[in-house]
């Protein structure tokens, strides 16, 4: 299940880069700095979060998120795009590592997102909120569909 998982969130952020539509507006921020909560099946997270647009549409995220007497380190390659009549509101979808250090061992995993980044007007302030499915690649295996992020970050040009 793993592997399909990992195939089949491969192809979606290939077609989604593939078939969007380049003449849309890019982002209106250029890195953003704040934090950022991981809840949903399981332990709730929070921590800190940097995002940094390298081009127009496409982002990196790294996280760093503490809770359950664990430490998560994540990456992530986001790809954004506007929504049409709706000004500083973006889409995007991503996929990144994870990693998660507890006393006594620790987990790498494969996130996929999607979600939604809003940039308020006339304010350094972004909002974002996305599903963020957590599959578990080394000690067997797992995936946990019901995890969702909310992030909030100052904005810098």
């Amino acid at each position: 299940m793993v592997k399909r998982f990992l195939l089949a969130s491969l192809v979606i952020v290939a077609l989604t880069v593939g078939l969007s539509n380049d003449a849309s507006a890019q982002s209106t921020y250029k890195t953003g700095l704040g934090m950022r909560i991981d809840f949903g099946d399981g332990t709730t997270l929070a921590g800190f979060s940097v995002k940094h647009f390298f081009q127009p549409h496409h982002a990196g995220e790294a996280q760093l998120l503490f809770g359950g007497n664990s430490t998560y380190l994540g990456f992530e390659y986001q790809y954004h795009d506007a929504i049409p009549n709706a000004a500083g509101l973006q889409w995007y979808a991503g996929l990144g590592p994870g990693f998660q250090f507890y006393n006594g061992g620790s987990n790498i995993y494969l996130r996929p997102s999607v979600g939604l980044d809003y940039k308020i007007n006339d304010v350094p302030l972004n909002v974002g909120f996305d599903w963020r499915p957590a599959a578990l690649l080394n000690h067997g295996g797992d995936f946990n569909a019901a995890r969702f992020g909310i992030a909030f970050r100052f904005t810098l040009n």
